[in-house]
């Protein structure tokens, strides 16, 4: 069959649904069979149908003062959902997101998805050029936005950018009193048009009904050593299959309270946030910056007791002057990973943050986000030397360059097989045949070391990948918008370590004839050019580059400068 991704898929038929669990069921056999959520709700409309019923009147969403019980989120994505209609989305027509954590933002999603739309969600530290280049090669039709967020006019950033498949921006939220540029709208009027179109509950149920588990759910963006972005395709049914493990694995269960601080156009924060929040009925309370004091604010104030993040979030609230003013006796459940966890942070955050479970994993956005994962009756120790072991249903192996497993303890590529991998890459049949072989193994390019219990240890960073305070950095796309300063003829990024944010990007720049490029100019035109996370935090003017016979850059000779370099 062909998706309207326009990614050629065969899937496997799919197995009657049975009934959906009774309200407060909970899936807990981390060690067993996967739960199917995908066999219980079918797609992603599905499974808040589901939560809605069950959970009624209940605390569904808590977004500042405004408190959404279930009922509420219902109504409000069935306006959404007929918005989209009035304005023309056809099944598989894609939506784009570019707004932080809100309430608004869950019911953009869920209404697009209840329009048969495809999400693309768009990171918040994106500037106009990057933004508009998903936008373009995404075709999305419809752009849901915010204005003044952090002081950034996201629609004016697109200002000189040729978009002739983006047909409406709509604006969640503004700055009180300003005025929305042209030709962007209001997501009230936005909502406004679909309530007063022709767009009944009839046909809105009926489109829902169109709405598959082989229906394309999300084309999420993610960068290769090539530099330009590919468009990762997943399903309803895949992704709800594997948030539903994921969630079983970690334990996660309707009374719980999230504190949603990882962003939602994240893979991560988008999937193991709402969708993890939908199959299991518990609340959602989104934090839309990483904001440490507010985050322990919240903790109290909410009684929070699920927070993901990275290891720097735990360790700056264990420092923080406050710390012992913070009652954080709801807290239950931690998910961390991205960075190195030191064995006493765990430890700490068991016996001073009081969590129950701390686990570590290890996944990809062409893996649905998740591959391994630790236990909760896993030890300090596996958890921060690991990334856990293989999920239910899902196969993780490290291999040689022929295919064939590695020994214990010796290093390979990691490769991934199972329900999670993905469709494969928006219009990108070459690049898709790449990444999956034949036999359905998804290649990482991550290199790894597996124990005698199947416990996965990363060894090496993707290509050159680098990670900066959680967001991935991939030097060649910094260095394809590096390359448009016009004082610069060649450019070479690599990842330094950083004690705050983990690791930082180094550019090496080789000038322009006649050029004399000032280093800090430079940080100062990235900033403006490129994702803050992006911006290489030195800058070194070089006269020439290190190339191998083969015309590539010895990356590993400048890292080595870097070290040898005095302090």
């Amino acid at each position: 069959m062909t998706d309207p991704s326009g990614v050629s898929a065969t899937p496997a038929p799919t197995p009657a649904r049975p009934p959906a669990p009774p309200a407060g069921a909970a899936f807990d056999d981390p060690d067993g069979d996967d739960p199917r959520a995908d066999l219980l709700y079918g797609t992603i409309p599905g499974s808040l149908s589901a939560a809605v019923a069950r959970g009624g009147r209940g605390e569904a969403i808590v977004d500042g003062d405004r408190r959404w019980t279930w009922d509420e989120v219902g109504a409000e994505v069935d306006r959404a959902a007929k918005a989209y209609l009035a304005a023309g989305i056809e099944l598989g027509d894609r939506v784009a997101i570019w707004a932080p954590n809100c309430a608004e933002w869950v019911i953009a999603l869920l209404g697009l998805h209840a329009a048969g739309a495809v999400l693309v969600p768009l990171n918040t530290r994106f500037k106009g050029t990057e933004a508009a280049d998903i936008l373009s090669r995404s075709r999305a039709r419809i752009l849901v936005t915010v204005d003044g967020f952090l002081g950034n006019h996201y629609v004016g950033m697109l200002d000189g950018h040729d978009l002739p498949g983006l047909e409406r921006i709509i604006v969640l939220r503004s700055e009180p009193g300003a005025e929305l540029p042209e030709p962007a709208e209001t997501w009230e009027s936005f909502l406004a048009s679909g309530a007063a179109g022709a767009v009944t509950d009839v046909v809105a149920a009926a489109r829902r009904a169109q709405v598959s588990p082989d229906s394309t759910a999300d084309l999420l963006f993610t960068s290769g050593t090539t530099g330009k972005p590919k468009g990762v395709v997943c399903h309803h049914g895949q992704t709800l299959r594997t948030v539903g493990t994921w969630a079983n694995v970690v334990g996660l269960e309707p009374s719980d309270r999230y504190l949603a601080i990882n962003p939602f156009f994240h893979s991560f924060g988008y999937k193991a946030g709402i969708v993890a929040w939908l199959v299991t009925g518990c609340t959602l309370v989104p934090l839309p910056v990483f904001d440490v004091p507010e985050a322990m604010r919240l903790i109290a104030a909410e009684r929070i007791s699920m927070i993901p993040g990275p290891p720097t979030l735990y360790q700056t609230i264990l420092n923080h002057p406050d710390r012992a003013a913070l009652d954080s006796s709801s807290l239950r459940l931690a998910v961390t990973g991205a960075a190195s966890v030191p064995v006493s942070l765990v430890e700490q955050m068991h016996s001073d943050l009081g969590f129950d479970t701390v686990i570590t994993a290890y996944g990809l956005t062409e893996g649905c986000g998740f591959a391994t994962m630790c236990r909760r009756s896993d030890d300090a120790v596996t958890i921060a030397t690991t990334s856990g072991r293989a999920m239910p249903g899902i196969e993780v192996l490290v291999v040689d360059e022929d295919g064939h497993a590695m020994a214990t303890g010796e290093p390979g590529e990691v490769v991934v097989r199972g329900y999670n991998v993905m469709v494969g890459y928006d219009g990108d049949p070459g690049a898709t045949a790449e990444a999956i072989d034949p036999d359905g193994w998804l290649h990482t390019g991550d290199v790894g070391v597996m124990d005698d219990r199947g416990y996965l240890k990363i060894t090496d960073r993707k290509k050159d990948l680098f990670i900066v305070g959680g967001f991935n950095a991939y030097p060649a796309e910094i260095e394809n918008l590096l390359l448009g300063h016009p004082d610069l003829a060649q450019v070479a990024v690599v990842g330094i370590p950083d004690e705050r944010m983990g690791e930082v990007g180094a550019a090496f720049v080789v000038p322009t004839s006649g050029s004399t490029p000032d280093p800090d100019e430079i940080v100062s035109w990235a900033r403006q050019a490129m994702a803050n996370y992006k911006v290489p935090r030195q800058v070194h003017v070089v006269d020439a580059l290190p190339f191998n016979a083969g015309g590539k850059v010895m990356k590993f000779e400048l890292r080595q400068r870097l070290q040898e370099a005095p302090r």
